[in-house]
């Protein structure tokens, strides 16, 4: 964080400071709220949660070298009271985003959130210093933390936006307020909690509502081949630059095809001209979320050429996102297991399905969470896509839902053992120990409840083990 005292910070955050003897004191170090965290200089923040009261930790932290605590009551330590830890936090967040003048860029989307901005900020990152969101800390809490690690050096901010409400969006851009909004799909993530597409829609779209007009520098980023976010367009005073195979996209990508090991190339076509991209991740569907993240860079100054080099180099940053690994034995196990939802999970079937030509695939797959009355539906159709796709085991893990995913691809024309249905993780790992060969493709996805990390975790440690079954 840029360096500010506990005095200035109070008044931001319009608190009462206690224990500190000298407000003038600066606060050079990071905003934590883990405990852990806190070092020389930092400034830790008290939440009270389900279980853990971080006012508990107040002397540790200091001990740590914490400047103060940032609280909602005296801790017997420096400390700046508030009335309301996360407003206060979040005043902190806008204060500093305002004084650095930093280009915020911000993105959401139903799916490919955290993709997106992790190809965002490695391109950027190639023209300037550049803080982005860690993982998928999009909500209330994890975007102001994320907005504080900004420094003096900072030119550009790439911000996650999650919602699982109409006006949650509106919220963090009030926090931090974008001059360039990024709408990549309106998909079924949540459509439980919202309660259709076009609640969705509207929440999302409240992105596109924060950002200043095209002339005082705005604009808005729209998929073209989303009707639903394409219509966005008409909700912005912002200049609108739209990516994708429309042919009304500005930014494109033409002469699409696979690599041999399944990861994507093209020829990437900007305002600016156009250049070959041939990427290090896996899966046609990263070619929608590089042409998002070239639409910034386009905007921000960068040719097509600078793009393409960034985005054929620009590598996954956040765990258990299509994560591919091979084992010693040649094994390849595609550790996708974060979260899931229909889209990303057929996404996911896809890209296993090019990355397996040849080779015998496994889809372990488990429960898309939140998705009200279509759940059924859902997984039925996942579990028929795998049949579709050719996938050559579906192993479906838990309980309702994964039953689900089975009957879908025993609807579909899966026969014998081609689908089965085991009760939990433990049981998917056995199965696979003893049915795996070398070669064989294993893709892991589920919500992020299920915990299937555990699955592609337990077959690299097999691997690394020397364990597989050789047939």
């Amino acid at each position: 964080m840029i360096a500010l005292s506990l005095a200035e910070i109070a008044e931001v955050v319009g608190g009462q400071t206690h224990d500190i003897p000298d407000p003038s004191v600066l606060v050079t170090g990071e905003v934590v709220r883990d405990s852990r965290e806190a070092g020389p200089g930092s400034l830790f923040v008290a939440f009270v949660g389900e279980r853990v009261d971080g006012h508990d930790f107040a002397a540790q932290v200091v001990e740590a070298g914490a400047v103060a605590v940032l609280a909602s009551r005296p801790v017997g330590v420096p400390a700046i009271v508030v009335e309301d830890v996360q407003a206060a936090l979040g005043a902190l967040a806008r204060h500093v985003v305002a004084r650095l003048g930093a280009t915020l860029v911000a993105l959401t989307g139903s799916a490919g959130k955290t993709s997106t901005k992790d190809l965002v900020a490695q391109v950027l990152g190639n023209k300037a210093p550049t803080v982005f969101t860690p993982g998928s800390l999009n909500n209330e809490i994890g975007l102001p933390l994320t907005a504080l690690t900004a420094t003096e050096d900072t030119r550009f901010l790439v911000l996650e936006m999650g919602a699982r409400g109409i006006g949650h969006i509106r919220y963090l851009t009030g926090l931090t307020p974008p001059r360039i909004g990024l709408v990549l799909n309106v998909g079924s993530a949540h459509i439980g909690e919202f309660g259709g597409r076009e609640q969705i829609a509207q929440a999302k779209g409240e992105l596109v509502e924060s950002l200043p007009p095209a002339e005082e520098g705005g604009v808005a980023i729209l998929n073209a081949d989303d009707p639903y976010v394409r219509a966005m367009a008409s909700r912005t005073k912002a200049k609108v630059i739209l990516f994708g195979e429309s042919g009304e996209a500005d930014v494109s990508a033409e002469n699409v095809r696979l690599t041999d090991s399944g990861q994507p190339s093209f020829r990437l076509h900007t305002p600016s001209g156009a250049s070959d991209v041939t990427m290090r991740l896996y899966g046609e569907h990263h070619v929608s979320n590089a042409l998002a993240a070239a639409a910034v860079a386009h905007e921000l100054g960068m040719s097509a050429d600078e793009i393409a080099r960034a985005l054929s180099e620009a590598g996954s940053l956040s765990r258990w996102r299509m994560e591919v690994t091979e084992r010693p034995d040649g094994v390849t196990v595609v550790n996708d297991a974060y979260n899931a939802n229909p889209e990303s999970m057929k996404a996911a079937l896809r890209a296993l399905a090019a990355m397996g030509k040849g080779r015998r695939t496994w889809a372990v797959l488990g429960k898309m969470a939140e998705l009200g009355d279509e759940a059924l539906a859902e997984h039925d159709a996942v579990g028929r896509l795998a049949v579709r796709l050719n996938v050559s085991k579906l192993v479906a893990v838990g309980g309702r839902e994964a039953a689900w995913l089975q009957l879908g691809a025993y609807n579909e024309g899966s026969w014998g053992e081609e689908s089965v249905h085991v009760s939990d993780a433990q049981a998917a790992v056995d199965l696979l120990r003893s049915e795996l060969r070398p070669g064989d493709v294993v893709l892991v996805k589920a919500s992020r409840s299920v915990g299937l990390e555990s699955v592609a975790q337990a077959l690299l440690e097999t691997g690394a083990e020397g364990e597989v079954a050789a047939r």
